[in-house]
């Protein structure tokens, strides 16, 4: 009996371990083959191990697709910018303040997480079309928002709910209305909360391929998932370009990540205990 109790912690880690592995070996197959030249990529047993390795791919990645990885940024960056400031408000009245229809406001916010996204892509194109937004960063933005706006609410709900409200009324006693409540006491408060909401608004804009296909035509500008997309039909040949791309445009994520595991853990934790 002892030695199986020993034996379970090293079988959970190995376990753990072999889990690990398998699910970034796609990812290190990516890097292996972007430095790799093309010719070895296209034969029957290209090497596990770039020994024979080139930037070449890196190099004409950063030319052809630089202005698609700094146009996702833009689209990324605004988009978590509109959604915190429509969101951290929405959500500190649902959770905090008392008023009628706040449980239809929420079932709305759920319902709105089923649409299916090519429904949204098609009913958005008629409206911007109308508008002038096709081809426009505003217009992605958007578009992009009215996916993570009602998730970033739901988060930053959950979180605020577990916020006593003793330090509202404490406030408010003190003179602070509203507004100062709000800006002073639960925006810092509800930091991890944030953080989160903000990270995955991030991500989500980030890998966007349907609304950046639908509503760009790649004349003004294009994201990078839509200009990966592109960069394969015309060059079907040059994988080691190929996946370089793949590369850079996974770094920010990856970091993004790295950066903010920690505030992430607390911010998704933190509304499940009051």
């Amino acid at each position: 009996m002892t030695n199986r109790r020993r034996l379970t912690p090293w079988l959970r880690t190995a376990l753990g371990a072999a889990i690990v592995v398998v699910l970034l070996f796609p990812f290190y197959w990516m890097i292996n083959a972007s430095l790799q030249p093309s010719s070895e990529l296209l034969d029957t047993s290209p090497a596990w191990f770039p020994v024979d390795g080139t930037g070449e791919g890196y190099a004409e990645a950063v030319a052809t697709q630089g202005g698609p990885l700094l146009a996702s940024l833009v689209v990324a960056g605004g988009t978590v910018a509109l959604s915190l400031l429509i969101a951290l408000p929405a959500s500190y009245a649902l959770a905090q303040l008392r008023f009628r229809g706040a449980q239809a406001v929420i079932f709305a916010l759920l319902i709105v997480q089923m649409i299916p996204g090519i429904v949204m892509a098609n009913s958005l194109y008629t409206v911007f079309s109308d508008l002038g937004l096709i081809d426009s960063y505003l217009g992605l933005i958007l578009a992009d928002s009215t996916a993570t706006i009602p998730f970033a609410i739901l988060v930053l709900r959950a979180f605020m709910l577990s916020i006593p409200r003793e330090l509202s009324e404490a406030a408010r006693v003190d003179g602070a209305g509203y507004w100062r409540t709000f800006v002073s006491v639960i925006v810092p408060v509800s930091r991890n909360a944030t953080v989160t909401a903000g990270l995955f608004s991030f991500l989500f804009a980030w890998a966007d391929f349907l609304f950046a296909v639908t509503l760009t035509t790649g004349r003004t500008f294009e994201p990078v998932t839509v200009g990966i997309y592109r960069f394969i039909g015309n060059q079907s040949a040059d994988w080691n370009a190929v996946l370089a791309t793949a590369v850079l445009a996974s770094v920010p994520a990856a970091v993004l990540l790295i950066v903010a595991q920690r505030y992430v853990v607390a911010g998704v934790t933190g509304g499940a205990v009051k």
